[in-house]
């Protein structure tokens, strides 16, 4: 009895650090996690933190931590994906930040930006690769956006731990694996579709109504799971099912977070304005 309880522990902090360690990875490389780091510009360290996504009313802020007085900044952008013009907006000094702000967007409206900083001859860009690009949303209120949050983490820790199960011949795994349909149904096809549209205005942007990844995701994961319970349902030896299951689930949480999620075309918002001018 206390060696199945021990077991039982152990795989429960298994699919613990399984889930916080997927959840991590899939924030921290997604499109909308902050560029920051510290850069050397002329014997005195610069410090930014470039956001990429930008939630609610107002407009989106830049900041860079600049202690030497004599650096100025500007503050380049356009419209991502557009053939707009480069626009500048000189960056205002408060103490020992430069500091500007990107005009607000309509809900998936991005904009690419990077920011020039000068002491006389001496030119930084950051970032000095390629542009940042920042997404806007609508406002998420904290009774939709947290329940989902902690929904979406109990599937995959269920997930985990029925994953790790499949691997004890004999132990029981119906339990678990309805557990993590329930939960992902919830996280999912609930309060998933809530948070959408108070960021982006639509419930569902994936199959068959689009291509939203984070949408897809959802829905094959849950798919798997399906047919993994229906399969151990009619033949509890079919072990593999579940840690097929499991291993979609996985997969599906390591793919960064907010890839190829909704986004605003700006061109079909200039031709429906053409339209209505002309009428």
């Amino acid at each position: 009895m206390m060696k199945r309880l021990a077991t039982g522990a152990a795989l429960w902090l298994l699919a613990f650090v399984i889930t916080i360690f997927s959840a991590v990875y899939q924030r921290t490389t997604g499109p909308t996690y902050p560029i920051d780091g510290t850069v050397d510009f002329d014997g005195v360290p610069v410090e930014y933190e470039l956001l990429r996504s930008h939630g609610g009313p107002g407009d989106h802020p830049v900041e860079i931590t600049a202690p030497d007085t004599l650096i100025a900044g500007v503050v380049v952008f356009k419209r991502y994906k557009t053939n707009d013009e480069w626009t500048r907006i000189p960056m205002r000094r408060q103490g020992e930040k430069l500091v500007a702000a990107l005009p607000h967007q309509p809900p998936a409206g991005k904009l690419e930006y990077h920011v020039e900083l000068r002491k006389g001859d001496k030119l930084l860009v950051i970032p000095d690769d390629e542009n940042a690009v920042t997404r806007f949303k609508g406002a998420v209120p904290a009774w939709v956006l947290i329940p989902h949050i902690l929904f979406m983490f109990l599937s995959m820790l269920f997930a985990a731990r029925v994953g790790l199960q499949a691997l004890r011949k004999e132990a029981p795994l119906m339990p678990l694996m309805s557990a993590t349909i329930i939960f992902l149904f919830i996280g999912g096809f609930i309060l998933g579709p809530l948070v959408q549209k108070y960021a982006f205005g639509a419930y569902w942007t994936g199959f068959p109504f689009g291509m939203d990844l984070t949408d897809n995701k959802t829905l094959i994961a849950m798919i798997a799971w399906i047919l993994a319970w229906f399969v151990v349902k009619r033949n509890p030896r079919m072990r593999l099912a579940v840690i097929g299951a499991f291993v979609v689930m996985f997969i599906i949480f390591m793919i960064p977070h907010s890839m190829h999620g909704s986004e605003l075309d700006y061109s079909k918002i200039e031709a429906d304005s053409t339209v209505v001018e002309q009428n």
